[in-house]
């Protein structure tokens, strides 16, 4: 074997690429040079973007952005150490008192745990929670990160049809395991639509099990103040575990698991994802306080507001034949096309009139329900809007499907 030559090994991975082209499955990266906002710059090109999770606009928030410079200046570029090392600062203590001030209307004697990223909280909590001889109830749409966190834990898992209270009900009558999980969504990060939680609280209640929700997409954006699909409930439980992504609705990285202070003690001394990790920058922390100030103040409100008006606008101007508008209460509004090359066919078609929105494809999604995963934020325009709709119209209008097959 020359240096050059690679050994036989990579021949299955050549494959595994050609496979996914021929599938239109293909994912490649676009590089973007300015601040996550509605107009960016993205592979050398401007282009009015609506792709990202920033629902409330404070990725490039002006205080939001000093304060991260702050805390820079403060506390030095990163941790150095996992938390329980030396890498716990001041930033991410406050941080999680906070947080478990601000989710305390929801949760008996409230505690908070700041990860690094939501994949990581969730993978730590289901894992910490259940162990081999427990069994998890998880919901069919769930994120990735959420059946992962099943899989390292090793327990039995039942999967339950998306929203059906009442399969969810049997299965848990039919289990033996002495703890139960029940694991869901608060958003669905794909359909946008919002998880039955005061039947499955219920339900989690009268079988003595924890229910788990990961409200990625609700925490910041759903609820009066911002507290998510709990404050829109108005649910209160100690056996709620809230799992919530700060990179998202807050702008900045991160997330947290709020619980009873027992469960937060449990993960500090159990979570491998936890325990045996760099801790994020403590700037990152002290940034987010000021997000957090903002989401539960009058410009939360404000802009929660505006979002509300920009989702109502798209709604009522979307005039679609042939493709299909899944219209939800939250910043994900998916426009259902069908099979993998159209969706990329609609992505390109909106590509070539400037704007950038996402081709969602398996295994994100079910065969048959490639999408446009269209994000919305309060930082988007009326004339934004405006614009987005009457672009997809216009495909839609255009659209045979035998061109796309």
């Amino acid at each position: 074997m020359t240096a050059h030559t690679l050994p036989p090994l990579f021949d299955r991975l050549d494959a595994g690429l050609a496979e996914i082209d021929r599938a239109h499955l293909r994912r490649r990266h676009r590089v973007v040079s300015t601040p996550c906002q509605p107009h960016v710059c993205a592979d050398g090109r401007d282009v009015l973007a609506f792709t990202s999770n920033d629902y409330l606009g404070l990725a490039a928030h002006p205080k939001v952005v000093a304060a991260l410079i702050d805390g820079a200046q403060r506390y030095g570029a990163g941790s150095g150490a996992s938390h329980l090392i030396s890498g716990h600062f001041r930033a991410h203590a406050e941080l999680e008192d906070a947080l478990a001030q601000f989710m305390s209307p929801h949760l008996v004697e409230a505690r908070a745990l700041y990860f690094c990223t939501g994949y990581m909280a969730n993978l730590a909590t289901i894992s910490a929670l259940a162990g081999k001889d427990a069994e998890i109830f998880s919901e069919a749409l769930n994120h990735a990160s959420l059946i992962d966190g099943a899989r390292l834990s090793r327990a039995r898992t039942q999967i339950y049809p998306h929203g059906d209270v009442d399969a969810l009900g049997a299965l848990l009558a039919a289990s033996t395991a002495e703890t139960k999980l029940i694991v869901t969504d608060g958003v669905f990060s794909m359909d946008g639509d919002i998880a039955p939680l005061p039947q499955l609280l219920a339900l989690a209640e009268r079988h003595n099990a924890w229910l788990i929700v990961d409200d990625a997409h609700g925490f910041g954006v759903v609820g009066e103040n911002g507290r998510g699909v709990f404050e829109h409930f108005a649910l209160r439980s100690p056996n709620l575990v809230i799992i919530g992504t700060l990179g998202k609705a807050a702008g900045v990285g991160g997330a947290y698991v709020a619980a009873n202070r027992r469960v937060i003690e449990w993960l500090v001394n159990r979570a491998r994802p936890y325990i045996f990790t760099t801790a994020a920058a403590p700037s990152q922390a002290h940034a987010l306080l000021t997000s957090l100030a903002i989401i539960a103040g009058d410009e939360g409100r404000e802009r929660r507001a505006t979002l509300q008006a920009r989702i109502a606008q798209l709604r009522d101007t979307l005039t679609l034949r042939h493709w299909r508008h899944m219209a939800s209460p939250t910043g994900v509004q998916p426009i259902i096309l069908g099979e993998n090359a159209a969706a990329l066919h609609a992505q390109a078609g909106l590509a070539e009139a400037g704007l950038w929105v996402p081709a969602i494809r398996p295994p994100t999604v079910a065969p048959g329900t490639s999408r446009l995963r269209v994000t919305l934020s309060a930082a988007h325009t009326e004339d934004d809007i405006a614009r987005l709709a009457a672009a997809i119209n216009q495909l839609d209008r255009d659209w045979t499907a035998h061109d796309h097959d």
